[in-house]
Parts: C-alpha cells; sequence; structure tokens
C-alpha cells in the first residue's frame, strides 16, 4: 500500500510539473477583485492587478505587465534606447489624473529587450524590465501567470486587453484604465489580413474582424490575457497593428509562449509562474484559406554601397571642417554606457566595421549601441537612429585588427542613412587621389560637438609595403576618431579603404593617448607620411562575418541613396502618450 501512494504521489507530481512552472502558482493570475465578463469600459480598480504604467519624465508611454515581485514584462519597440533615466514604473494604478490610494512606484534597474528583435517586422517585441526593488502583492497588486511553452490558443478564445492607451487611432487617452474583450484570430487567418510574411509563430492575433475592438496607441507592452480556470494567463504582449479597430486587421501581439525559455534565462530566482493554456475542441484556423487575392508585389531594389545624396555629399574642396547632415551617411557613434568611445561605418545592413582597439578582448556586446544618422553628439539629431549590439566579433591577424558589430536589427535605410562600399583590393587609388577621414574628435566641433571631416591625398608609401598598406599625407586625428573610415571615391561610389587606428609603433607625437591615431612612416624622409591598414587585408576576414560584400551602384544608374524595402506600412503601438482603444459593439 505504501509503495502504492508513493507511485501516485510520483505520478501527480509529474502531471503538475509538465503543466506548470510553479514559483508563482500560489499568487500569479489570481485576481480577487475581478467579475469581469463583458468589455469596452473603465475597468474597476483591481480588476487586473498586474497592469503597469511605463512613465518617462512624468507621462504614461507604454504598458507591462508584472511577473513576479521585481520583474515587469513589456514590448521591446517601447525602448528603441535602453536608457533608465527618469523611468518610473506604476502598479496599482487606476486613474492616470486622480489619487491611486492602492498604487507603488518603482524606478528600473535594468532593461533587458529580447537579442533578436527585428524594429522592421516586430518579430520578437518583447522586453523585461527589472525593478530597483521587490513589490509586496495585494488585491490591487499581484502577477500574471505567463502561458507556457506548448499552450494552444485556438480561433475564438476569449482574450482581454488592457490598458491607458488611445480611444482611437491618433486619438486622445483616457484617465482610466481601460479593458475590452476580444477573440483570438488564428495566425493563418491573421496572415490572409497582413499579407505573406507579416506574421511570424511569435505573434498572436486577437481582435474582431468586423472591427470596433482593439488596442492602440500606449498599449504598447501591456497584456493580453486568457482565463483558465481561477487563473488568469498572459497569452501576448501588446505590440502592432494597422490603424487600431480597423475591419480585417486585428492587433498582433508577441506570443508569450514562445518566449519561456528565454525569461526563464533571464530571471533565474523566484521564476514567473509558468501555465500550459489548452484549447478544446478543434481549431478552426486549420481549414482557413486566404480568398482575397493578393496584390502584385515589386521587387525591391537592391540595396548598393557607397551611394551618398548628391545634393547633400558633393565634395570637391579641401580643408578642415564641421559635417554636414548626410555628408557621410555611413558614419556611426559606438557609445558605451551612452558616451562616444569610437567611431564606426556601416559595412552591410545589419553590421558595422570599427577598430578593435576600441575593445576589450572579451568584449559585452550589451553595453555597447551605435547610432546612425547622427550629427551632432550635444544637440538634436532628427535623422538619427539607435540600435543595439548583439555579438562583437574581431579579426585576429598580426598587428591592426578591426572589429564586426552585429546589430540587433536593420535601421531603415534614408539620405541619412548608407552602407559604405569596403575595399577589397579590387580598386585603384593612385597617387594624388583625393581622400576624406570624418568623426568626432574629443573636444572638436564646439558645444555640439558636430562631426568632423578633413581632407588629404593619397601619397607614395615609403618604408613599408604598398600591399597592406595606404599611405596619406598628414592627418590630424583625436580621441574619439578610432574605428572611423579613411574614404575615397571611385565613380559615383565611396569606399572605405582603411580604418582609423592606434598604432604602437606611432612616435611623433608626444601626447599619443589624445593625438595621431594613424600610423606615422618612422623614416626621416617620410615624416609628413601617415601609413593606414588597408580594409583588403581583413577581406577574408569580413567575407566570413558579413558574406557577400555590398555592391556600389551600377554606372549611370540612381545616384540617390537606395532605400531599403519594408513589407508594409504597420502602426506599431507606441507613443510618447500612449494607452487603448476600446471599441463598443
Amino acid at each position: 500500500m505504501e509503495v502504492y501512494k508513493a507511485l501516485c504521489l510520483v505520478t501527480l507530481l509529474v502531471t503538475l510539473f509538465s503543466k506548470v512552472s510553479h514559483s508563482q502558482l500560489d499568487v500569479c493570475g489570481i485576481s480577487p477583485l475581478n467579475t469581469r465578463i463583458v468589455g469596452g469600459q473603465d475597468a474597476p480598480p483591481g480588476s487586473w492587478p498586474w497592469q503597469a504604467s511605463l512613465q518617462k519624465s512624468g507621462s504614461h508611454f507604454c504598458g507591462g505587465s508584472l511577473i513576479n515581485k521585481e520583474w515587469v514584462l513589456t514590448a521591446a519597440h517601447c525602448f528603441p534606447r535602453t536608457s533608465i533615466s527618469n523611468l518610473v514604473v506604476y502598479l496599482g494604478r487606476q486613474s492616470q489624473q486622480d489619487s491611486n490610494p492602492n498604487e507603488v512606484s518603482r524606478t528600473v534597474t535594468q532593461i533587458i529587450c529580447h537579442p533578436n528583435y527585428i524594429s522592421s517586422t516586430s518579430d520578437n517585441d518583447i522586453c523585461l524590465l527589472k525593478l530597483s526593488s521587490s513589490v509586496t502583492f495585494t488585491n490591487y497588486i499581484r502577477p500574471v501567470c505567463l502561458a507556457a511553452q506548448g499552450s494552444s490558443f485556438y480561433a475564438g478564445t476569449t482574450s482581454w486587453v488592457t490598458g491607458w492607451g488611445t480611444l482611437s487611432s491618433g486619438g486622445s487617452p483616457p484617465q482610466v484604465l481601460q479593458e475590452v474583450d476580444v477573440p483570438v484570430v488564428g495566425n493563418r487567418q491573421c496572415i490572409c489580413n497582413y499579407g505573406a510574411g507579416s506574421i511570424t509563430n511569435n505573434m498572436i492575433c486577437a481582435g474582431l474582424l468586423a472591427g470596433g475592438k482593439d488596442s492602440c496607441q500606449g498599449d504598447s507592452g501591456g497584456p493580453l490575457v486568457s482565463k483558465q480556470g481561477t487563473h488568469w494567463i498572459q497569452s501576448g504582449v501588446v505590440s502592432f497593428g494597422n490603424g487600431c479597430a480597423l475591419a480585417n486587421f486585428p492587433g498582433v501581439y508577441a506570443r508569450v509562449s514562445q518566449y519561456q525559455t528565454w525569461i526563464n534565462s533571464q530571471i533565474t530566482s523566484d521564476q514567473p509562474g509558468f501555465i500550459t493554456f489548452s484549447s478544446s475542441g478543434t481549431d478552426s484556423d486549420l481549414s482557413v484559406t486566404c480568398t482575397t487575392t493578393t496584390p502584385p508585389t515589386t521587387t525591391p531594389a537592391p540595396v548598393v554601397c557607397g551611394s551618398a545624396s548628391a545634393s547633400l555629399n558633393s565634395r570637391i574642396g579641401g580643408g578642415s571642417s564641421l559635417a554636414t547632415a548626410g555628408l557621410w551617411p555611413w558614419i556611426a557613434s559606438l557609445q558605451k554606457n551612452g558616451a562616444h568611445v569610437c567611431g564606426g561605418t556601416l559595412v552591410a545592413v545589419d553590421s558595422v566595421m570599427s577598430d578593435a582597439s576600441c575593445f576589450s578582448s572579451q568584449p559585452n556586446a550589451a553595453q555597447w549601441t551605435v547610432i546612425l544618422g547622427r550629427l551632432k553628439q550635444n544637440g538634436s539629431n532628427p535623422n538619427e537612429v539607435t540600435l543595439n549590439v548583439i555579438n562583437i566579433t574581431m579579426s585576429n591577424l598580426t598587428g591592426n585588427n578591426v572589429a564586426i558589430l552585429r546589430l540587433a536589427s536593420q535601421p531603415k535605410l534614408s539620405n541619412y542613412i548608407q552602407p559604405i562600399c569596403v575595399d577589397q583590393g579590387t580598386s585603384t587609388f593612385s597617387t594624388g587621389t583625393k581622400c576624406w577621414v570624418s568623426g568626432w574628435g574629443t573636444g572638436q566641433g564646439g558645444a555640439e560637438q558636430v562631426l568632423q571631416e578633413f581632407q588629404t591625398s593619397v601619397v607614395e608609401c615609403v618604408d613599408v609595403s604598398s600591399l597592406d598598406n595606404i599611405c596619406t599625407g598628414p592627418v590630424t586625428l583625436l580621441q574619439g576618431d578610432v574605428g572611423g573610415p579613411l574614404m575615397c571615391k571611385q565613380g559615383s561610389s565611396w569606399f572605405q579603404t582603411a580604418v582609423l587606428t592606434v598604432d604602437s609603433s606611432n612616435a611623433t607625437s608626444s601626447n599619443t593617448t589624445s593625438t595621431s591615431k594613424a600610423r606615422w612612416s618612422q623614416s626621416p624622409r617620410a615624416s609628413t607620411i601617415q601609413v593606414f591598414t588597408k580594409t583588403s587585408r581583413f577581406k577574408n576576414f569580413l567575407a566570413t562575418n558579413l558574406g557577400t560584400l555590398l555592391s556600389p551602384a551600377l554606372a549611370g544608374g540612381s545616384s540617390g541613396a537606395s532605400m531599403a524595402h519594408s513589407s508594409f506600412s504597420l502602426f506599431p503601438f507606441f507613443s510618447l502618450s500612449f494607452v487603448l482603444l476600446l471599441g463598443w459593439d
């Protein structure tokens, strides 16, 4: 009998562990004050005790959900910059204007967005925020349960979305937390609505195909939940949509069940409660066939390199001066902890090249960001974009080396953001060729620290091999210029022939820590010659890490910037004063 009891107990435990992550199960998804059956209205206080309001400098901009006592789940697109400055999370909040006696607030100590988030497609649109201190659970502040891997949400599953989002696309936000019930729309049907390639397995859709109920701007990052037994389980994170509450365009959410492993890898103690949500019956979405005629698609023009807008880049003169917006659209500012460290160049649709000396032997990619389209280090830059770095790889050759930074997402190309061609040794830059260097030299560019540019010319190399080196006249470079490019034009395209670098053999300047970042020839006969290592020396390394390098525009082709294509125009649920759209039947 004792053996039988033991076997029964083991069987019960195996069943429980196969269905749930038990760390939070005694508290998660329980809302004592929630008796909601229908929606499209103000949410009574305490109905959704996991709902979070993310605020920057006192303004609500995104929603979120509490998943344990010190972590909040939200959307990656809410954080184009992972700065915790002036970021506050409110829990237990009901109104954005009136008093909230049940609320608490916490600052944020860490922002962890999914490393494979792609802003252009909204794939993997999920992010974790670590609170500055734990919160105490009450009837008004509780964590939500999360859908475990293997959960099934069949088409028609009743779900609820909550937030302070606008009540119409581009409209005004309400002050009181809103709630609306929306049915799950199967991914096959959602693909029919949005188009092939737009909806991935990492997404879940919900809404009325007739329109009228949806989330909207300001609801970004908030939870989509469904109830199973006594537990509310979060199935989605508000991500994007085409407008708000439009017919045939349900809201699209990050599918939480796809991220159980990633979330648990980031939260190693007091892990969130994961429950397997199981739909009953048959999924009607399996029988869906798209009946609408798909409009013909236009094959996007291939991305070319070295193409700068003729109206923004007409370099023919010489001398040192301040650069202007769009002059060098491939220049990147590599920043660590929010401060410019080195220059770099966009050399592929998702990769930046810089100098290896900018990094430690084992760099932490999460500490770095790349800013493209920037002109001023201090001041307004309306054309810039900030991107996270997911990997840093360095060449391992004798002497100088380069680094490749893989970006978390592809920047949208414009007149201000373009890749440069990388010289692979096939181009000839003869003596006398005019070339340019550019960077944010320390202390240069005035109070706004505007990007600097300097013209030089190719000269004959003396006492060094011209096979791996290119030589120019003297160039005054400062700390902060390292990693930037030496650029020479061939035809209508710009090529990067070298990366500006520090060389230990530099002995010309007495202040080598802050000046003269290029290597000077030590021959007295060549005291005015600067030596740069050619990018062609790294062509095998670049081919391995970048694949086939981009090609310049064909002669006679467009001289303007080649724009990256986008599959369709979507409305990301993100704005600086967002909240939720609730419709009524």
